[in-house]
């Protein structure tokens, strides 16, 4: 699957910055490919979709996003049971964190360590959605970035 097939929108996260009532930060991840094998890499091996307990969500910095503003970096949904990439895509840095940002808000506001819901669709149309609470983010060297991720509190790394 190519990058390019996907396309991101992103809710729900105006509200941090004009101080308004909190809203779960929303992103929807719309794919414009083959459609076998979008739900191949969604499929676990019980034949059924990946659950959200079966995910992880993380970001790939590839470059020092406080040394450039226009850093850009990877978001990448992957297999927890096999590692395997399920989808990729480019993003820039500072849409990522604000993303980030409002999650962790958003957890404080419901008194969590912060929440996100993802969508997956597949031509417009739902295909699984993703009730989150963990966001990594890593630099270019594959370090993990805590102070940037979405980590809720008792989880060990």
């Amino acid at each position: 699957m190519r990058r390019d097939h996907f396309e991101l929108k992103v809710d729900n996260i105006d509200w941090v910055d004009d101080e308004g009532d909190p809203e779960k930060p929303t992103v929807s991840i719309d794919f414009h490919g083959p459609e076998d094998t979008l739900r191949e890499r969604l499929t676990g091996t019980d034949d059924e979709l990946l659950s959200a307990g079966e995910t992880d969500v993380a970001f790939r910095l590839r470059s020092d996003h406080e040394r450039d503003p226009d850093a850009e970096g990877v978001v990448g949904v992957t297999n927890r049971i096999t590692g395997d990439f399920v989808l990729e895509l480019n993003e820039r840095a500072d849409d990522v964190l604000r993303f980030i940002r409002a999650a962790r808000e958003y957890g404080r506001a419901d008194d969590g360590d912060g929440s996100y819901r993802v969508d997956i669709e597949l031509d417009g149309e739902p295909l699984v959605t993703y009730e989150k609470e963990t966001f990594l983010v890593y630099d270019a060297n594959g370090n993990l970035l805590r102070r940037e991720s979405l980590i809720p509190s008792g989880v060990e790394l």
